[in-house]
């Protein structure tokens, strides 16, 4: 089969596409067929040797797939044929990919292979972010950073599905297009947020905060908060982890939650399963509908690296094995 390896460290450039053995699948395992995988940028930075979790080289790329199940354990509820979607730690990148059992969940028939690559590390990110850390309640109002990526678009779909008002905020005129699709029923410039925040809501402040992006924006941030506000820590994507100071928690009674999906998910057996069943009817009904920057066969994985390096994505970029 091909498969997409990093055989140096030396960035999207250096991967290859290689004719490899298809994997075996152990007994707790689920061969899947792969029509499609997710591009994220932990995949980047794995590449670069620069993730926090080292593979030994040669590996093969990649942690979301949509595809179509070839073999599963006995007495899996999953049956060969059946379309599902998966997430793994390395391994996507390739026409077959074996992926526990566990991390194997039914892709409804209304949704795409190409979308159901997207689907289960932004979404289950963006469901564990809002209800589970953000305690989210419909009629309240969410500020959500980096809105035109795929943690970004994933947030805007679900808060606004769940009945809140979105306010996104984002760096371009073509970034503000993208969340506004996706279901923002505002969008504000990174430069000068906080007050376009503060007219917005009339002076009242967000809810919930959403901060993929971190950097110099943390503190404005958490200027937006009503009272009794919580600001969600996704990630970094700006590079620089910000600091806090603790008073401007006390003085407005506000929180600055972290949210760790996988470090909570994978620790609760039964919690994906749970969580994908309360997303599937927003699946079906298309409230939940990955933004898709671009496509590219699987051949041309080191282009979609490259995309992601350079930050010129929004949404989603995805690889496709056909």
């Amino acid at each position: 089969m091909r498969s997409v390896q990093v055989v140096r460290l030396d960035g999207p450039a250096a991967v290859e596409v290689r004719d490899v053995p298809e994997p075996q699948r152990r007994a707790d395992e689920v061969l899947i067929e792969v029509r499609a995988a997710g591009v994220n940028f932990p995949d980047v930075l794995r590449s670069k040797g620069l993730y926090q979790y080292k593979s030994d080289l040669p590996f093969v790329l990649g942690s979301e797939v949509a595809g179509v199940v070839r073999e599963a354990p006995d007495g899996s509820p999953l049956t060969p044929g059946q379309r599902v979607v998966a997430f793994s730690d390395t391994g996507a990148f390739a026409e077959v990919v074996a992926v526990g059992a566990d991390h194997v969940l039914p892709l409804p028939d209304e949704v795409s292979f190409a979308a159901g690559a997207c689907l289960p590390m932004n979404y289950l990110t963006a469901h564990f972010a809002l209800l589970v850390r953000g305690h989210l309640q419909a009629g309240q109002t969410v500020l959500v950073h980096g809105a035109a990526g795929g943690v970004g678009t994933a947030c805007i779909q679900l808060a606004a599905a769940l009945g809140a008002r979105v306010v996104a905020v984002v760096s371009t005129a073509e970034k503000a297009e993208v969340a506004r699709a996706a279901g923002a029923h505002e969008t504000v410039l990174a430069d000068g947020f906080r007050d376009a925040v503060k007219s917005l809501t009339a002076g009242a402040g967000v809810d919930l905060v959403v901060d993929p992006v971190g950097g110099d924006r943390f503190t404005d941030s958490l200027r937006c908060l009503a009272p009794a506000g919580r600001l969600l820590v996704i990630g970094f994507t700006a590079g620089e982890i910000p600091t806090v100071r603790v008073n401007r928690l006390l003085l407005n009674n506000i929180d600055v939650v972290g949210v760790g999906w996988g470090a909570y998910a994978l620790a609760r057996p039964g919690y994906l399963a749970e969580q994908w069943a309360a997303l599937e009817p927003h699946l079906r009904s298309g409230a939940l509908d990955p933004v898709i920057s671009e496509t590219f066969p699987l051949v041309q994985a080191a282009d979609a690296l490259a995309r992601l390096d350079e930050r010129k994505v929004t949404g989603k970029v995805v690889l496709e094995t056909s």
